[in-house]
């Protein structure tokens, strides 16, 4: 299997299978690296992800210990989706507004009212989560060859 070597050779098929299943299960390190995963709702532009959630969580101690993730999307058993990605927090009023409002915009079911979970865009428990893409699998279980793997530049193909 040749490995793709540009995002946009995938780019189209993975948004449209992840804003379908909408919801991922995040596995993560914690502190005695250990894996730990836990459901989560990203909305993708392009390579770059995003995510609403509590910066005083116990995911946020994870990801100060390890900041890579895997997001595993199987709401669609035969074509699940794996993305790997480095998460960082994003903090300032530029980016909580972009996030809220790419939530509230997007149709359903990739977008959400946020204001269902948090209480506005500067409630001290609304945190914003980037997801910066680094590799990403597309799998098909009913046709094996048609599996595809992209890596960013300078990505070990080994791994």
């Amino acid at each position: 299997m040749p490995e793709l070597t540009s995002f946009a050779e995938i780019e189209i098929e993975f948004i449209q299978r992840v804003h379908a299943m909408v919801w991922c299960s995040m596995a993560t390190l914690d502190t005695r690296n250990r894996l730990r995963s836990r459901i989560l709702h990203p909305i993708w532009e392009g390579a770059v992800g995003w995510a609403s959630s509590r910066p005083q969580s116990l995911k946020a101690k994870h990801l100060a210990h390890n900041s890579y993730v895997t997001l595993a999307y199987i709401a669609n058993i035969e074509k699940p989706v794996y993305a790997d990605c480095k998460a960082e927090w994003v903090e300032g009023a530029t980016a909580r507004q972009h996030v809220w409002d790419l939530f509230k915009t997007t149709s359903p079911p990739a977008g959400v009212d946020l204001a269902k979970i948090f209480k506005s865009v500067d409630d001290p428990e609304f945190g914003v989560l980037k997801f910066t893409l680094w590799r990403i699998e597309l799998y098909d279980v009913t046709n094996i060859a048609n599996r595809r793997v992209w890596r960013a530049a300078g990505e070990r193909t080994t791994s």
